[in-house]
């Protein structure tokens, strides 16, 4: 039925000059993912993915990652029709022979103006059409069925279906980022929330050979599995850090662990995100949502670090970031059982308010500090993604 995918962006619409930029980068990126099983080119407003397979199997792939896709607002699935209005209801009768509704609209989009008639006359005309041809009701505020026309500068569209994307920004218009990776629900979709603003994301996590198993580590290998699909490519590097943490527990209370874990894996962030020339480190904190992330120990942890660390899920509470963890397709994943290295060997009640002050004289009695992040560093196993 159907031989084009329409797929229409939002913010990158009113980029004023840079907008061919970010068109250009979104066409290259679908054109990437999508690879020989469409082909993608630009119609004023909006591009176009006309479809090379008619395997189901390969379309609904398609359909899955543009609903995914940062920069996608929304797309169809269309028929496509010259720019001559009989010829334009010709490809609406023959899609709607195959569809049941009882009421309709139709709603055109003209882009190109030299086109004789206007959105409003060809709504109307058409209509008309359909009421007459079809026994339907036409129904502009409550339709059952709504009818896209969309007229470009050099052919039209039909479509029927219209799915929501991601939106906001193609993944390569910002800068990069490091972030975090702890496993759970919330850094996944930190990381998300970065590539829908155009930022490259790569993945850090750290594990303890203790407690993670090369089998325990594979659902961090799915999640990033997942993420590459968003950015098209992905990269995670694999951060050994148990001789650390066995320096930290001799001379670390139990109570403070988990902060001065965390510090030093932001130092050691710091040092990956120099090796990437990245622009900023990356979390999943929420404020409050567990002891480390209260605003007092989120200021002790994030104080080491020289790069900005941004933290896209600070305001949002669980639920939200539950729905999006499903959106994107790494909540399943991220609910298996898994210890993470930040809770290895700390007190029931972690301290909630920890101060700089401490934290650093606790540190300067960390033995060859300097050298034990240098070797997580070094001993780091990198992972790299393509979809």
């Amino acid at each position: 039925m159907y031989d084009c995918i329409i797929i229409h962006y939002s913010e990158i619409g009113i980029k004023g000059k840079n907008r061919v930029m970010f068109e250009n980068r979104l066409k290259r990126n679908l054109s990437v993912a999508l690879g020989n099983r469409a082909r993608i080119y630009k119609r004023y407003g909006r591009l176009v993915c006309d479809l090379l397979t008619k395997k189901e199997k390969e379309i609904e792939e398609i359909k899955s990652l543009l609903k995914i896709t940062p920069g996608v607002a929304n797309f169809g699935f269309a028929k496509k029709a010259r720019l001559e209005f009989e010829n334009i209801k010709q490809v609406v009768f023959s899609l709607l022979k195959e569809r049941k509704f009882s009421s309709f609209k139709v709603l055109t989009k003209r882009s190109y103006k030299e086109f004789p008639m206007t959105s409003l006359e060809i709504n109307k005309a058409l209509g008309e059409e359909i009421a007459a041809k079809f026994g339907k009701r036409i129904d502009l505020k409550n339709p059952e069925l709504t009818i896209h026309v969309e007229i470009c500068e050099k052919e039209s569209f039909v479509y029927f279906d219209k799915f929501k994307g991601v939106g906001g920004l193609p993944v390569g218009c910002g800068g990069k980022v490091v972030c975090l990776l702890s496993g759970g629900i919330d850094s996944p979709t930190a990381a998300f929330l970065m590539m829908k603003r155009g930022c490259p994301v790569v993945l850090i996590h750290f594990f303890n050979r203790t407690i993670n198993t090369r089998q325990a580590l594979k659902k961090v290998d799915d999640i990033a599995k997942v993420l590459a699909r968003v950015q098209i490519r992905g990269k995670l590097y694999l951060v050994p850090f148990y001789k650390l943490q066995a320096e930290i527990i001799k001379i670390v209370p139990a109570k403070y662990r988990m902060i001065v874990y965390r510090r030093l894996m932001m130092e050691i962030a710091d040092r990956i995100a120099r090796k990437e020339e990245a622009k900023a480190i990356v979390t999943g904190d929420s404020i409050g949502q567990v002891a480390s992330q209260t605003l007092e120990n989120l200021q002790c942890i994030y104080a080491v670090a020289e790069y900005p660390v941004f933290a896209p899920l600070i305001g949002m509470n669980k639920e939200e970031i539950v729905e999006l963890a499903k959106t994107i397709g790494t909540y399943e994943i991220s609910i298996r059982p898994y210890q993470d290295c930040c809770s290895f060997m700390i007190a029931e009640h972690p301290v909630t308010k920890m101060s700089l002050k401490l934290a650093e004289e606790i540190e300067r009695n960390i033995k060859d500090k300097e050298e034990l992040i240098l070797d997580a560093v070094k001993n780091a196993e990198v992972k790299e993604y393509k979809i």
